[in-house]
């Protein structure tokens, strides 16, 4: 039985749809990340899973019991904010057992309970400190244990790593998954950044103008993207126009030069123009193992990126990226060289707009 379904919920404000038809159900202890760019709708379908929207319509089953018109106190879920939302005349403690003190718990188990977070979130000797004192990160994490305190059904996480700097943006979001994994509680991140979807999550939502564009894995979402908006947003993207050459065959024509697709497009015709597009980690040098595709192309272009390096090359007039590990005995190839390079014919995608 699913955890938490999502059947037909929309929101609109003042007659403007912001979500549209958000159907999605999430099994108990799986991590489920809502990705997409501002104005997407993910924080408003995570609000109306919290209780602090309503949907226009729809309804929200958690454990079967129907929570859509709810207020936020008589769901049981947690929430963490992008802002912390710490209240600064308490210490950490008294943050982490607000919520406790609220249901009215006694204080022994209130006590109990804030030291057991206390040990998860690894702040034990920051106990009597007032938010203030603390870092960023730790007082995500206090925001974070304040959350799990009352044992919620749902963890809710609202671009909770978006103040952060880059390093430990990293290390949180590691912390967080590991926690939410040794607890098994189900939880809900929206984030538009891709890494942080990608890294942590078990499915993935991508959501574009208040629609779903593509529910799965990570691995399906970036290696099978369904839609060129998912395939543009999530990872780097070589992009070109051709045109269908056989589609019996997966022939493309590229200005004079063929590409094979394991795209299916056989409901096309011959002369129909398309956008294909190609990972830059997809295309490599022709070497002795040669692939479905071999292109002639010229070299643009090198640019070191640290651990990668990417050339720019030109095919049938179009400008691909091409990237490859760096490392010290690597030999590249100088800038207007004629080349070859290859790729898969599963890594050209024919994608629908």
């Amino acid at each position: 039985m699913n955890h938490l379904t999502l059947s037909n919920i929309s929101k609109s404000f003042d007659g403007a749809p912001v979500v549209k038809d958000f159907n999605l159900e999430i099994e108990k202890g799986e991590f489920v990340s809502f990705l997409g760019p501002s104005g997407c709708g993910k924080t408003t379908t995570l609000r109306m899973v919290a209780g602090f929207e309503t949907p226009t319509s729809g309804q929200i089953l958690l454990d079967g019991a129907d929570i859509t018109d709810k207020a936020p106190n008589q769901r049981n879920v947690g929430m963490i904010f992008q802002s912390y939302a710490l209240f600064p005349n308490m210490t950490v403690a008294q943050n982490i057992g607000f919520g406790l003190q609220i249901r009215k718990e006694s204080r022994s188990a209130i006590k109990e309970r804030v030291a057991e977070m206390l040990a998860l979130i690894n702040l034990e000797k920051h106990a009597h400190k007032f938010p203030y004192q603390l870092s960023g990160g730790q007082q995500q994490r206090v925001s974070l244990a304040r959350a799990l305190a009352i044992h919620p059904q749902v963890l809710l996480l609202d671009e909770p790593l978006s103040a952060l700097d880059a390093k430990i943006r990293v290390s949180l979001r590691s912390e967080i998954r590991a926690i939410q994994r040794k607890l098994g509680i189900t939880a809900i991140f929206v984030t538009h950044d891709q890494e942080e979807a990608l890294s942590i999550s078990d499915r993935i939502v991508v959501m574009n103008a208040g629609e779903m564009e593509q529910v799965g894995t990570p691995f399906e979402i970036y290696n099978f993207p369904q839609t060129q908006f998912v395939a543009n947003f999530v990872g780097s993207l070589n992009n070109a126009n051709a045109e269908i050459a056989d589609p019996g065959r997966g022939l493309l024509n590229l200005n004079g030069v063929q590409f094979i697709t394991a795209t299916d497009i056989k409901s096309k015709s011959k002369g129909d123009k398309v956008r294909i597009s190609v990972r830059p980690e997809r295309f490599s040098f022709v070497a002795e193992q040669r692939k479905d595709n071999v292109l002639d192309c010229v070299i643009e272009n090198i640019t070191f990126l640290g651990s990668v390096v990417r050339i720019q090359v030109s095919i049938g007039g179009a400008k691909f990226n091409m990237d490859t590990f760096n490392n010290p005995f690597l030999e590249l190839p100088k800038i207007g060289a004629k080349e070859q390079v290859t790729c898969s014919k599963e890594a050209v995608l024919v994608l629908d707009e």
